[in-house]
């Protein structure tokens, strides 16, 4: 089953690749979508694909690049978007 997850990263999640890495590990999985950097420090990924890759995905996350020091993830579904690749924004 496909599914959309919106998902936010907290902590030290900016200046330390994670949306560089974040986007790898997402064409690595094979899951579409974006990654971006929000005013608070956090960042918000837009994921989709099956549910299988995406919790791969969201388990990476909880880790990210090797200098991230991830503190809360919170996941929420969301509408299907039909992203084509995934992004940097």
């Amino acid at each position: 089953m496909k599914v959309h997850q919106n998902i936010r990263v907290e902590g030290k999640v900016q200046g330390v690749y994670f949306r560089k890495s974040t986007r790898e590990k997402a064409i690595e999985y094979g899951i579409s979508g974006f990654v971006k950097n929000q005013t608070d420090g956090s960042v918000y990924i837009e994921a989709e694909g099956y549910q299988g890759q995406i919790d791969l995905f969201v388990e990476w996350c909880y880790q990210g690049p090797v200098m991230a020091k991830v503190s809360k993830i919170t996941i929420e579904g969301g509408d299907w978007a039909d992203y084509q690749g995934f992004n940097i924004r």
